[in-house]
């Protein structure tokens, strides 16, 4: 039987294999979409000894004129900054703004006609769902490694010390290096942008939601920087239970639950305790802490705006006069 020669297996064509494997075809059509638009960030120094690189990381292109999202950690002080694309090529980009409160950061890139990613709803994540995520660990170009939403509404601490709210957690595999990088859906679209891994830990990472980022792009394009309200209040979405939604009548499902609440900020000045579910801010329901953010704009500062808690199952209402936070005054 030795001496015969082995008979070798069938080859299986694309369209076979596709049929057969649902699961490799659903990820291979996700990469082909998204994994044009995913670059790797270089952050460059200027020494005695000429420019050198002492940090990457990953970034994902969100528009076709060069505007590209990564973590504001892998920019930050950056001299210099090289964006290598998909195809290999180095392109100099510029830091255009940063947020450290939610490690985000915008570059430009120089030249124009790029692959854009397509952005999906962070809000609409279930837990379980297929994602994708796609960088440059470890320097290796435009990896990619494939899990689900572990879990949703996490909180993250950033650099700046504040916590980043309704943070996605999945068990896609991510190393140094994938820091900015895309975390994809089924559909090919980003809905986060990968950012942290739990040291010591295996499968637990972090994204930052995309609907972060698209209210923070426009003030970063604008200004540079993003320019807050300040409500003193570290907070984490909270559902509510529907007996008690139709029992006050209310018309969300979630507020936003107070886990701190800052000494001498205005919220204590308000009257909110740890506790308080936050429902509405000047009218407008927070579901979500974003909900709170979007609110508290530049345009928020000193005014006084409603607010409306559930505490101990009843609704109590409180005024909230808004100030800058404390590093945007001692800038003024």
């Amino acid at each position: 039987m030795f001496g015969r020669s082995a008979r070798k297996a069938p080859l299986i064509s694309a369209v076979d294999q596709a049929a057969r494997d649902p699961f490799s075809h659903t990820v291979v059509q996700v990469v082909e979409r998204a994994g044009p638009s995913v670059v790797g960030v270089r952050r460059g120094r200027r020494s005695r000894m000429g420019d050198i690189y002492d940090g990457a990381g990953s970034g994902v292109i969100i528009a076709s004129d060069g505007y590209a999202l990564t973590n504001n950690h892998v920019v930050r002080g950056a001299e210099r900054i090289e964006v290598v694309l998909h195809d290999g090529r180095v392109l100099a980009a510029q830091l255009v703004g940063a947020d450290p409160d939610t490690d985000l950061a915008l570059v430009r890139l120089d030249g124009n006609g790029f692959a854009a990613a397509a952005l999906g709803d962070s809000d609409a994540l279930r837990v379980g769902e297929l994602m994708v995520a796609i960088g440059n660990p470890l320097g290796l170009q435009a990896t990619v490694t494939v899990g689900v939403v572990s879990a949703l509404r996490r909180t993250l601490r950033g650099e700046s010390g504040r916590l980043i709210e309704d943070v996605i957690q999945t068990d896609a595999a991510l190393n140094p290096g994938n820091s900015g990088g895309a975390l994809v859906d089924a559909y090919g679209r980003v809905i986060g942008v990968n950012t942290a891994i739990a040291g010591g830990a295996q499968g637990i990472c972090f994204a930052v939601p995309i609907n972060t980022a698209k209210w923070i792009i426009p003030e970063l394009m604008r200004d540079g920087r993003v320019t807050r309200g300040w409500f003193g209040v570290a907070g984490q979405t909270q559902g509510l239970a529907q007996a008690l939604t139709r029992r006050l009548g209310l018309k969300t499902a979630s507020g936003v639950l107070v886990i701190a609440v800052v000494e001498g900020g205005p919220a204590l000045d308000a009257g909110v305790r740890i506790g308080d579910v936050v429902l509405s801010l000047n009218g407008e329901a927070t579901e979500t802490v974003d909900d709170i953010h979007r609110v508290l704009t530049r345009e928020s500062i000193g005014k006084r705006l409603t607010l409306k808690v559930l505490r101990d199952g009843a609704l109590v209402d409180l005024m909230l006069t808004v100030r800058a936070r404390p590093e945007e005054r001692r800038r003024a």
